[in-house]
């Protein structure tokens, strides 16, 4: 039996638990974020940030999320450029983030935008900042003005098409790299013949792994491509295109809760289950998925919630 081994951010490792939901072992190793056991591949995710894939497929399976042995760490570090230009948070640069891969109701909402170094103090006026530590509202006030002053393009991957190439096969860190570089390239059109002195993407995946996922487009964004994973803290355009996308995000959430006839949770917690769980006694099974990313463990909690109720 063969065996390959990653290291992955937390970030990765969280996406793969959600990723192999209905396979997730209850009894997992020491040590260890979460188990899992498809028909033909042994997962097992450790706090260390090694995963080992087992099995016939290992070397398959390993190949959806990087290559063997090398490290998905939070680097700022560019091959090809040595790490980050110094002085990028001065510069003009576009810069692109996602929202809603780890939230079971949803889609998964990206945002590329370009922000000129003349714009960067207005935008720190504006209170533009890490998402993470906004509140709804607050992204909701920030994102309505700063969507009038930057140039950028939003990509929405809604759950009916986001099920279909799941099914079909493609990881969610590929569906992200295509999204990422489709906004990229739409904001780069936008603004020509003008070009950014950088463009930071968001990183979830390595830089290699990345372009392999993106390999055969038609426009692909290569010149002064940087990745890190504390890119919203590095450039206000990466802080600003999270603000977009969590913005974007939230709104899909309120229609798609208008659907429902009650507010939709975010996340993937317990309260996502139950409410699950409800939709599916108002509206039937058949309904989830243009709710839901059917692969998430909580499509089995919710029928085995909405069963218990019936019964």
């Amino acid at each position: 039996m063969g065996n390959v081994v990653l290291v992955c951010d937390k970030d990765t490792i969280m996406e793969m638990k959600s990723y192999y939901g209905k396979y997730v072992l209850t009894k997992t190793p020491p040590y260890s974020v979460f188990a899992a056991k498809t028909p033909s591949c042994m997962i097992t995710a450790y706090q260390s940030g090694k995963v080992m894939f087992q099995g016939n497929n290992c070397e398959a399976e390993a190949g959806k999320w990087g290559s063997a042995n090398l490290a998905k760490k939070p680097s700022t570090s560019n091959p090809r450029k040595g790490g980050l230009p110094a002085n990028i948070s001065t510069l003009s640069v576009i810069g692109s983030d996602e929202v809603g891969t780890g939230d079971f109701f949803g889609p998964i909402t990206v945002v590329a935008a370009f922000v000129k170094k003349e714009q960067i103090p207005l935008l720190k006026e504006l209170g533009v900042r890490d998402s993470k530590d906004l509140g709804d509202e607050k992204i909701t006030e920030i994102a309505k003005v700063i969507k009038d002053v930057v140039p950028f393009s939003l990509m929405t991957l809604r759950n009916e098409k986001y099920n279909q190439v799941q099914q079909q096969g493609m990881s969610q860190g590929k569906m992200k790299a295509l999204l990422h570089n489709q906004a990229i390239c739409k904001v780069l059109e936008k603004i020509a013949p003008e070009k950014p002195d950088a463009i930071l993407i968001d990183q979830f995946v390595q830089e290699s792994t990345y372009y392999q996922h993106i390999k055969g487009q038609k426009n692909i964004a290569r010149e002064k491509v940087y990745f890190s994973t504390t890119a919203e803290g590095i450039h206000l355009a990466v802080a600003a295109a999270s603000i977009l996308a969590r913005y974007a995000f939230i709104h899909y959430m309120d229609k798609l809760s208008e659907e429902a006839g009650f507010p939709l949770p975010k996340g993937a917690g317990s309260l996502v289950d139950e409410a699950a769980a409800k939709l599916i006694m108002t509206k039937g099974r058949s309904c989830l998925p243009s709710f839901v990313k059917m692969h998430f463990a909580n499509t089995d909690k919710a029928l085995a919630i909405a069963d218990k109720k019936r019964n």
